[in-house]
């Protein structure tokens, strides 16, 4: 739909297939993730005229990390500020308002289910066709770009269930509404992201990442937003009590806001190649599908939409056959996908040595504009490469970018780390000796 309204704007002709009326995203579909977008990506659609929710939705505004590499064991926090805020809109309630916006402002909406035969026609009657089609036989027309690929196989079993009642702060971090990360290197991740539902409550989508067979991984029989709720307070109490007080009163935003499920991670060729031969160009997921662990799904559609349309504008009158739409793609993975790839994949891998250094430079970070410190700078660096993975992604793979990234912010690299693990290992102690860890932001 982005790429619709971007080209609409620019002058083109434009239809747009949907399986769904705005009343079906509204009553009977689910939120198909969670989709925050930070500002890069919600730059392309406030220029659109899509931003319909900034002064109504829970403005996100920063990152709170918990790092446990056992159950009980918080090795180290990180409380950080982001240069922008950012939000989460339920799904539903954003493609129905862009599905109306469309009509209202020119362009064609169809309604029907688009088959590969269907598909076919289309493709012979328009310039360009672009598939965003999900999962399903449309998306086995694109093939998988092995080069590109990190993963041949799911990386986590994944649940979510979106709620309302938590307050929109923790009382560990008053005055701020974070996204809350809770990394357990051996079994997974959960992480609650503010959220603004169809119904235009202010809520939290817990998002629950789960390595086979660990203690996160409880949600494969889930069948309902209550049971999912449920099994997410049990996996909270047991290995994030700091969160467990918090979310006792939640209740499902709806019966649909929760989804439970699998999918590799990968990235595929953009061309499909149709029966008659014709071909079609995969955008959004269909084209480069992330493991939602790095928020960055949502966020790499918009920039990838943004891409598409500024090049279509760029080749005016000019065809646009397989060259052109393997050429538009690499621009794309230049500038932005594979620096969100590399990012994801170490976010769902162990922490390397590099990454382990960035951590430790930032321990003490509190956020707090009026105690602004170095560790707070090194926090704030991790918290935006969120917004612009090519900013610090390399700064996890590379020794030498993670000194330079600590470097820049403290001044030099050895008194930092001192610093940060004599921090850490005082936070070790107190645990062992049953009292809390005394991290900043617990």
């Amino acid at each position: 739909m982005l790429a619709a309204h971007g080209l609409l704007r620019a002058g083109y002709e434009v239809t747009l297939y949907s399986d769904k009326t705005p009343e079906d995203f509204l009553e009977r579909a689910r939120p198909t993730g969670t989709a925050a977008r930070f500002h890069s990506a919600l730059e392309f659609e406030r220029e659109l005229g899509l931003d319909h929710w900034e002064n109504i939705a829970p403005k996100g505004d920063g990152i709170h990390l918990h790092f446990n590499p056992t159950l009980r064991n918080t090795l180290v926090t990180l409380v950080g500020r982001l240069d922008h805020h950012y939000l989460a809109i339920d799904l539903r309630l954003q493609s129905a308002r862009w599905l109306e916006d469309l009509e209202a402002r020119g362009g064609k909406v169809e309604l029907e289910t688009v088959t590969v035969e269907r598909l076919d026609e289309l493709a012979a009657q328009y310039d360009l066709v672009l598939v965003a089609a999900g999962k399903g036989e449309t998306q086995r027309l694109f093939p998988r770009d092995e080069a590109r690929s990190t993963y041949a196989t799911p990386q986590r079993y994944l649940a979510m269930v979106n709620v309302t009642g938590p307050a929109m702060e923790f009382p560990y971090l008053p005055g701020r509404t974070p996204v809350k990360f809770n990394f357990f290197a051996p079994h997974g991740e959960m992480f609650w992201v503010p959220w603004l539902s169809k119904d235009l409550e202010p809520s939290w989508s817990l998002v629950f990442e789960a390595k086979e067979g660990g203690p996160v991984d409880r949600f494969r029989e889930v069948s309902s937003a209550d049971e999912a709720l449920r099994v997410a307070q049990q996996v909270m109490a047991e290995m994030a009590p700091w969160d467990a007080e918090w979310v006792r009163d939640a209740r499902p935003c709806d019966e649909n806001s929760w989804l439970r499920g699998t999918f590799v991670p990968e990235v595929r060729d953009v061309v499909g190649t149709l029966p008659s031969g014709r071909t079609v160009m995969a955008v959004g997921d269909t084209a480069h599908t992330l493991d939602p662990i790095g928020g960055q799904g949502a966020n790499n559609g918009n920039k990838m939409a943004r891409t598409v349309v500024d090049a279509i504008v760029e080749r005016g009158g000019g065809p646009f056959g397989s060259d052109w739409m393997r050429d538009t793609f690499d621009r794309f993975w230049q500038r932005h996908g594979r620096h969100t790839e590399r990012f994801n994949a170490a976010l769902l891998e162990p922490l390397t040595a590099a990454g382990k250094a960035v951590l430790i430079a930032q321990y003490g970070s509190g956020g707090s504009p009026e105690e602004w410190t170095p560790q707070d700078e090194v926090a704030r660096a991790f918290c935006n490469n969120f917004d612009d993975p090519a900013r610090l992604t390399d700064a996890f793979y590379d020794p030498e970018r993670a000194k330079a990234a600590v470097r820049e912010a403290h001044g030099s690299t050895l008194w930092p780390l001192l610093r940060g693990r004599a921090g850490i290992a005082r936070g070790q102690i107190r645990q062992r000796l049953g009292r809390e860890a005394g991290h900043p932001g617990t």
